[in-house]
């Protein structure tokens, strides 16, 4: 009889810890949703091209998108100024889709991964009994952000495939986004989208340093794993050097991507939606960073963008330029490179940016004119 009381006991606990678990599950996310639908009325949010600037923060964020040549926009971007209404905080973040329903499966990570993230991050937080405001350390601030990042990235994939609007079983999305939490910068990278920092040197000169890795099937680390799944990394004749992730027979399409939300159709072979998460900690030499789709880096340098961005005068139309730049350097490929999709985004530390020094590139000056 004790026995069977315990046992009853403990079931109860269980069932009851369960119920609380689910109940404040449910209630962040809620929570999560109403911030996103303040952020939008309070226009701290920017989902199209344009500019933002909150207030109490000495950052501010632009971005544009432009539809390349070969259908339709799979592009798109975010950004969210004081981040869960947190003032020191901002996210930003660029997506490319691809395949048939690609268009859709990037627009509904934007959508999903910001509510997501700070759901599993105010969690986070709540787990470890820490007030926001005592959090001091940034390795700890960074350690708390990744976890948050792993588990959203994989949430995020999930609940792709189990939506039925659209089919992304041959469709899916890279995601490139950041957070920025005071000197804190965390990037979380999914796909070949790429984060550029632009630095000023003793001499007045910018120097561009890249703080993300393209995630492609023929990097070591990535090709390893999708053997180890008995994925095929293979580039085909008449594609030279543009490396794909395959099906151990070659049946089916090819993905250039190591790194994707969706593509169930190679998600057993060793494709895989898990961020690679990095930080660095913003010093006064840091001027601004640079999130863009492979639409930039595929015609344009790093360094270039980051010349391009100081030079555009005002920060408002940054992003625009070096869009305007990337569609001027597709066009010089010739008539047979079919522009892609273009979005970009140029998060800026500080409120003014020092006069950067004369650029002497007669490539750079060409589209400027």
């Amino acid at each position: 009889m004790v026995q069977f009381s315990n046992f009853c006991i403990s079931l109860s606990t269980n069932i009851s810890n369960k119920t609380v678990k689910r109940s404040r599950l449910s209630a962040g996310r809620e929570t999560a949703r109403e911030f996103v639908k303040e952020a939008k009325r309070n226009e701290l949010m920017l989902t199209s091209s344009g500019f933002v600037n909150a207030d109490k923060s000495k950052s501010s964020a632009v971005g544009h998108s432009k539809k390349g040549k070969k259908g339709l926009n799979q592009d798109c971007f975010i950004v969210w100024e004081e981040f869960g209404f947190q003032e020191d905080i901002i996210f930003c973040g660029v997506f490319d889709g691809h395949g048939p329903w690609g268009h859709l499966v990037a627009k509904r990570v934007r959508e999903l991964m910001p509510s997501s993230l700070l759901c599993n991050w105010q969690e986070a937080v709540a787990l470890n009994s820490l007030d926001f405001d005592n959090i001091i350390t940034n390795q700890f601030q960074f350690d708390i952000w990744k976890k948050s990042y792993i588990k959203t990235c994989a949430s995020v994939d999930l609940e792709l495939q189990q939506h039925s609007e659209y089919d992304s079983f041959y469709s899916g999305s890279t995601a490139l986004t950041i957070i920025k939490q005071g000197d804190l910068m965390v990037v979380a990278n999914v796909g070949d989208s790429r984060a550029v920092l632009a630095t000023t040197l003793n001499d007045g000169n910018l120097l561009a340093t890249q703080l993300t890795v393209d995630l492609k099937p023929n990097l070591p680390d990535e090709s390893k794993r999708i053997a180890q799944s008995r994925g095929r990394v293979y580039s085909c004749p008449d594609e030279p050097g543009v490396h794909r992730v395959w099906k151990p027979k070659l049946d089916g399409p090819g993905l250039a991507l190591s790194r994707a939300f969706g593509d169930y159709f190679i998600k057993d072979f060793g494709l895989i939606s898990e961020p690679q998460v990095t930080q660095r900690t913003i010093c006064n030499r840091d001027q601004f960073v640079i999130l863009a789709t492979d639409g930039v880096w595929d015609v344009i340098s790093n360094q270039e963008a980051v010349d391009i961005v100081a030079l555009s005068g005002e920060r408002t139309q940054s992003a625009k330029r070096l869009v305007e730049c990337a569609v001027k350097a597709w066009k010089h490929k010739g008539r047979a490179a079919k522009m892609d999709d273009i979005s970009v985004v140029c998060l800026f530390f500080h409120d003014h940016l020092s006069d950067p020094q004369p650029v002497h590139n007669t490539k750079l000056n060409k589209w400027f004119m």
